[in-house]
């Protein structure tokens, strides 16, 4: 018998809120199985069960918050007898109160988010002295921020940057990763230009006689471009954890997607490397779809081990990235443009485009980074062999 946890879905996440749960108690469920649907920062995700059994209660109520880790329900295996016809009744999270504080306490029987601890250390906060105002009365980021608010007055308004507390929503989770990103990941940055004219050829060859929605796009052959050279650089492709980096073991790469006035997220198209143009711009597709319509799966959110952003035509030559961690790479493609270039011996006009590399010096360094991105153009001078 195991516990469904709410899962972590990215380095900025602390709670999830469980808006549905999409199958009932007793009900038998598969590895892959979409069971519930959680809210985040990043839209509502679909959380898939990891294990075979049964379904054997809930144990949190449709609309409670609670922190990462929270058991959601417990999964009986095969043979460990039959579910109750109806479930248990739900726990609800006991709110702490936020009015006085509590009484110093001892600092590992404490609940505290993982990104509320690292704020706290790095302010030499002690965290005993903090009211906690988690739903599950962990102490969360907005205690920290608001004890060191009272250790030392606030500075004057200026036209800084907002802390990103003072954003919304998805806003807030993406100002707090990257923060994140730029203090704790030791960046380095290349960048190459990449003759695409092949490649723009081979799509349009690709493309003739078909219907829009079934004509490849580029950026299909700019994903299938870095998953098979991450396949080859593997320091470039995998997760940073605890002080030692682990490479992945398949290549699954996100894909930036805008979000119409609300933000950017890149969830993962899996095994990436091993999937024809068809099917990876196939996916692209899906993927999309299901971003901007607000749902997608947890597995997509928190399986990427490098990601590719591609600015198409949105009139800027050159993207750098700022790597998501615990991710150690993200790759960026601008917008192609015609240049004069020599090839064959001839200087003409060429269709370029700028390829940048932010990678994480714990994993890679420099040399590396470069032969990766040799990878990326020489396989994007052959398409026909992606």
């Amino acid at each position: 018998m195991g516990e469904f946890r709410m899962p972590s879905l990215g380095a900025d996440m602390e709670a999830g809120k469980l808006v549905e749960w999409l199958v009932e108690p007793g009900a038998t469920v598969r590895r892959g199985d979409i069971i519930a649907v959680v809210e985040t920062q990043k839209g509502a995700i679909e959380i898939e069960v990891f294990e075979d059994g049964v379904l054997d209660r809930t144990l949190v109520e449709v609309g409670a918050v609670v922190p990462v880790g929270t058991p959601l329900a417990v999964i009986s295996g095969p043979g460990e007898g039959k579910a109750p016809s109806k479930p248990a009744a739900a726990p609800q999270p006991e709110i702490a109160p936020a009015a006085a504080p509590p009484a110093p306490r001892a600092a590992e029987r404490l609940k505290v988010s993982p990104a509320a601890r690292q704020l706290a250390e790095q302010s030499g906060i002690d965290l005993a002295t903090i009211a906690p105002s988690g739903p599950a009365g962990e102490i969360v980021t907005a205690d920290v921020e608001a004890r060191i608010g009272k250790r030392a007055p606030a500075p004057a308004p200026t036209a800084a940057v907002p802390q990103p507390g003072a954003l919304p929503g998805m806003r807030a989770a993406i100002a707090a990763a990257m923060a994140h990103s730029k203090r704790d990941i030791p960046h380095y940055y290349l960048a190459h230009t990449i003759d695409l004219t092949a490649a723009e050829a081979f799509v349009a060859l690709h493309n003739e006689g078909r219907e829009p929605a079934d004509r490849l796009l580029l950026g299909a052959l700019f994903v299938k471009a870095v998953a098979l050279a991450a396949k080859r650089y593997p320091e470039v492709n995998g997760h940073f954890v605890d002080g030692t980096f682990k490479p992945g073991p398949q290549v699954h790469v996100g894909v930036a997607i805008n979000i119409r006035g609300t933000g950017l997220v890149a969830p993962a198209i899996h095994d990436a490397d091993q999937l024809d143009l068809d099917a990876l711009m196939t996916a692209m597709r899906d993927l999309v779809a299901r971003v901007r319509a607000g749902r997608f799966r947890a597995s997509e959110i928190a399986d990427p081990t490098i990601t590719v952003s591609s600015l198409g035509e949105r009139g800027v030559e050159t993207l750098y990235g700022i790597i998501y961690p615990p991710q150690v790479a993200i790759v960026g493609f601008g917008m192609p443009v015609t240049r004069p270039w020599a090839a064959d011996g001839m200087i003409g006009p060429r269709r370029v485009a700028s390829v940048t590399l932010a990678g994480d010096h714990r994993a890679s360094d420099g040399h590396r980074g470069a032969l990766f991105l040799s990878a990326v153009e020489e396989l994007l001078l052959k398409p026909e062999a992606l």
